[in-house]
């Protein structure tokens, strides 16, 4: 997992169609896109999953769903971003198969520590930053914590919360292999170039770690 990755979401997007800010973002360059969906059907959901992935498709880029396994297994995603409270990393293996990409959020130290010996593919360092788009949490990791977990462990990291164009070459640099970004791509006025310009930074601080 390196390079951009993009969480939507429906509020920040405005009177666009959430498609066109993810297509943008692609275009972009976001390599994996998130479909975070926290108020709508399930039956919405599906229906919304099943069009981004096949939009996806000639991009070869994959789909992640958020928390939602059976949204991913009923729209054939490619993988799916557990957080701590929701089913167990075991059962959503078993479900989802050997190949799908699974990411765990990690909010404390144990959970880092648990991480460890779970064969997970990425594990979601949040947030780093405080953010009103992750309000559920228990406290921004910051830089420090950053440098931390990426000492201890195995995984590749995602970085998520408060990460934008002016703040990203320092938490790659930090340690975040891959970063996800909400609100500075959904809520830009052109995401296109919103995501060219972060992932050119990431891309950067990459090389030259």
């Amino acid at each position: 997992m390196r390079g951009l990755y993009l969480v939507t979401d429906r509020g920040l997007c405005g009177r666009r169609p959430l498609e066109e800010v993810v297509i943008q973002a692609v275009k972009g360059g976001a390599s994996y896109v998130q479909l975070r969906e926290k108020e709508i059907s399930t039956r919405f959901f599906v229906e919304e999953a099943r069009r981004i992935k096949k939009l996806l498709e000639p991009y070869k880029v994959p789909l992640i769903i958020n928390d939602r396994v059976d949204v991913a297994l009923a729209c054939g995603a490619q993988g799916v971003h557990i957080g701590q409270e929701d089913m167990p990393y075991e059962i959503v293996r078993k479900l989802m198969g050997p190949k799908a990409i699974i990411g765990l959020s990690v909010e404390t130290w144990k959970d880092v520590e648990t991480s460890r010996k779970l064969d997970v593919n990425y594990i979601g360092v949040s947030p780093v930053f405080a953010t009103p788009t992750k309000s559920d949490t228990k406290g921004a990791w910051g830089l420090e914590g950053l440098v931390k977990i990426k000492a201890f462990s195995r995984h590749p990291l995602v970085a998520i919360g408060g990460i934008n164009e002016s703040n990203v070459r320092e938490v790659v640099k930090a340690g975040a292999d891959c970063v996800a970004v909400v609100s500075a791509i959904c809520a830009a006025s052109t995401p296109e170039a919103a995501a060219r310009g972060i992932n050119k930074i990431i891309n950067s601080a990459l090389q030259e770690r």
